[in-house]
């Protein structure tokens, strides 16, 4: 018999396997219509670690763009967990040049940065596909990449630093595009 702690079952077992599908089911399932743009990142941990985060939102691609770290890199090793394998990534010379990719196939795409027009990230309506672009970890989204964005959103912040970690940033938004693109079964 389960014991009980308030409403919680005490008898459980923790998840720590992988999918339990073979690598061929699992590149044969649809990804959500989301792309992940990184502008010019610094940390190839940061890298790393949306890697893993892109396989665990099954997105259509993460580009890679500037001097972002790209595989095959020991940083990006270690923090992936080997994720780089499933996720369909890219590199381009700069963002706006992965940008333009995505408006040549009719793709909006917009930038998370805090800026004066920027809109909460909550408060607009998701598009059937998206790319969002996410910029260095000091610097932001250039300017001119900002420019050719379809919209600025920003996630609203209430301490003393206006911003998040860029990992942290894509987790925020990118559940965000997909729980909605799961409401309008997208996927």
């Amino acid at each position: 018999m389960a014991q009980h702690k308030g409403d919680i079952e005490t008898n459980f077992h923790v998840r720590s396997y992988d999918a339990t599908i073979s690598l061929e089911e699992y590149n044969a399932q649809k990804k959500f219509d989301l792309y992940i743009i990184l502008d010019n990142l610094r940390s190839a941990f940061n890298v790393g670690a949306i890697f893993r985060l892109c396989d665990a939102m099954r997105v259509s691609g993460l580009f890679l763009c500037g001097y972002t770290a790209s595989p095959p890199h020991i940083k990006l090793e270690k923090t992936s967990l080997g994720t780089i394998s499933f996720v369909p990534w890219k590199s381009f010379t700069t963002a706006l040049e992965a940008v333009r990719y995505l408006h040549n196939k009719s793709i909006p795409v917009w930038a998370a940065e805090t800026t004066s027009h920027s809109k909460s990230y909550h408060l607009e309506p998701i598009p059937q596909q998206v790319g969002v672009v996410f910029g260095n970890e000091a610097l932001g989204v250039s300017e001119e990449v900002l420019s050719e964005c379809d919209c600025l959103i920003e996630i609203p912040t209430y301490g003393f630093k206006n911003s998040l970690n860029v990992a942290t940033a894509c987790s925020v938004i990118g559940f965000k595009i997909l729980e909605e693109m799961a409401k309008k079964n997208t996927v």
